[in-house]
């Protein structure tokens, strides 16, 4: 089986200690009325710190700025209503023995006219464009970056002042920033267009304004990727001289932590190398990297151009994203997207679904361990325990009755296996009933 003791290790930086380097990743769930995170918010925070989460990252907060907002029922990150909802969070995380860090987050051009509470203000965008190509948005001066450049540091600070451990600024999947990042968003011919240098240019003046609202000692995540929503093929560096000239002026300027989002962690960034996109990062910049993307599953279910429903993805051993956790030293996993050992039926983001999940697959990973090493000494489970708990229980539906051999060796395993399975949770526990179209990965 997948032996997940690297995941719970514990993470030192600075002055943030983590108990284990499981990330729970920020995930949009349009559930705060008024963009006031309230009684619910808390309790949804709490109860992933009690579950044993090393850090969880907020659902994507938007920052004091008229059109950062693009989506129904988000909280915002400013206003003293919001930010003392914002406090009781913190601290309720804390209570449990968690840390938390809120995703600081502008929309840009994927802002429609209308959205409420702003009404008929439109998307901003560094030239106007959503889309390559397509310009219908506001086109960004110099007074519209000043100004989302102090929003995004008065979030830094108010941050701090409400408690939180950290703070991640969301640079990716085709928002505001990434839009300043990306060539096909961004056609401006002054000193923040043209050159991987100057598409640049913005995002590390957000990240040096934050730093300085923060100070020294305050860890700063940017999380970025290759991928938009408006193109899933997009790139925004092609080779590693690339990468290093895009990600060296963003690692001086203050960020400690990178947040590298691929489609699939497992795939290789660039041809000749087993590294993946973090493992690129922490090789340039020496930081700590986040690793994401299909953890859990054995391949990516968005769905694909054209297609209007989601692909069938089934779930997967933690072996390959073990391996490169020590082989790359990356510092964390994220597992928004692992699946309940017991879930039937359409995929879950496990940390929405399961708030406990860390703690019940540690607790399960030590138990098996402990059923694996007493069965080999009597012979008894034999070749099964290579396998998890709940592998063990899938395979029944693949061996044939005629090989009653092989059978009867895995009703054996069966039987130990559902009884760690059992041991392991140590309550029920409910799934939140979360709509669908609101697990909107950030």
């Amino acid at each position: 089986m997948s032996d997940s003791s690297a995941l719970f290790k514990p993470f030192t930086l600075g002055k943030l200690e983590l108990a284990n380097r499981t990330v729970m990743a920020p995930m949009t769930r349009n559930l705060s009325p008024g963009n006031v995170p309230h009684e619910g918010v808390v309790e949804y925070y709490r109860q992933r710190a009690a579950g044993g989460t090393g850090l969880i990252f907020t659902e994507g907060t938007c920052v004091n700025h008229i059109a950062a907002n693009g989506y129904p029922d988000v909280p915002y990150f400013w206003g003293e209503e919001r930010l003392e909802g914002w406090k009781k969070v913190a601290d309720a995380v804390h209570a449990e023995g968690g840390k938390i860090a809120p995703q600081l987050w502008h929309v840009g051009g994927m802002r429609r006219a209308g959205t409420l509470p702003e009404g008929e203000v439109n998307g901003y965008a560094p030239s106007g464009m959503n889309v390559p190509g397509k310009v219908n948005r506001h086109v960004m001066t110099q007074q519209d970056i000043d100004d989302v450049v102090r929003a995004f540091a008065e979030g830094a600070r108010d941050a701090k002042a409400c408690g939180f451990d950290a703070i991640e600024i969301h640079g990716a999947h085709g928002y505001l920033l990434d839009q300043f990042f990306w060539e096909g968003t961004n056609q401006r011919t002054d000193g923040y267009g043209g050159s991987l240098d100057n598409r640049g240019r913005f995002v590390c003046e957000i990240v040096t304004a934050c730093r300085d609202a923060v100070g020294a000692d305050f860890p700063i995540v940017l999380r970025w990727s290759q991928w938009k929503q408006q193109d899933y093929n997009a790139r925004l560096v092609q080779t590693p001289e690339e990468l290093e000239q895009f990600l060296m002026p963003l690692s001086e300027a203050g960020v400690d932590i990178f947040h590298c989002s691929q489609r699939r962690f497992w795939e290789p960034e660039f041809e000749g190398s087993n590294l993946n996109l973090a493992g690129w990062t922490k090789k340039i910049t020496g930081k700590p990297t986040i690793t994401v993307g299909s953890v859990g599953l054995n391949a990516d279910f968005i769905p694909a151009p054209g297609e209007a429903t989601f692909k069938e993805a089934e779930t997967a051993s933690l072996d390959e994203l073990i391996a490169r956790l020590e082989a790359q030293n990356l510092t964390w996993w994220r597992s928004a997207v692992r699946c309940w050992p017991m879930q039937i039926g359409p995929i879950r983001c496990a940390l929405v679904t399961v708030p406990h999940w860390c703690r019940f697959e540690r607790k399960c990973w030590r138990l098996w361990a402990e059923r694996c090493a007493l069965a080999q000494r009597r012979q008894t489970l034999r070749g099964w325990c290579c396998l998890s708990p709940s592998e063990v229980l899938r395979c029944g539906a693949v061996i044939p009755d005629s090989i009653p051999a092989v059978r009867g060796r895995w009703r054996v395993a069966h039987s130990a296996a559902e009884g760690v399975l059992r041991n392991a949770a140590q309550r029920p526990v409910s799934p939140e009933r979360v709509p669908p179209d609101s697990r909107q990965d950030n």
